[in-house]
């Protein structure tokens, strides 16, 4: 369930963020970046409505969900993998020094030398 919230904090952040960084300070933003076309679709006045409500919206969406989120997280100090007794049932390996060899250089066989 954690999971579902970083992932749903992630997309809001970052539609949050595209949404603050398509607003101009001084008015322009989104309005004179269209070239004329959204004043005949919605005016400059609601495009920048719009844009406000959109930031206040995701940032509140983005702010309850790491308030909810905690709620979430299990209370008896669990980790919440279903595998957690895994690594308790693991035996150790004994480590085993190897044992150095040699190898006796490759002699030709009667054969080999016949053929050639």
């Amino acid at each position: 369930m954690l999971v579902l919230f970083g992932i749903l904090v992630i997309i809001a952040s970052v539609v949050l963020g595209l949404i603050v960084l398509i607003q101009n300070p001084k008015g322009g933003g989104l309005s004179a970046s269209l070239g004329g076309f959204s004043n005949q679709l919605m005016g400059v006045k609601q495009t920048t409505d719009v844009l406000e409500k959109g930031t206040w919206v995701f940032a509140a969406i983005v702010g309850i969900l790491c308030l909810v989120s905690p709620a979430f997280i299990p209370k008896d100090g669990s980790k919440s993998t279903k595998g957690n007794g895994l690594i308790d049932n693991v035996t150790p390996v004994k480590q085993v020094a190897p044992t150095p060899t040699t190898t006796a250089p490759l002699q030709p066989t009667p054969k080999d030398s016949a053929h050639k």
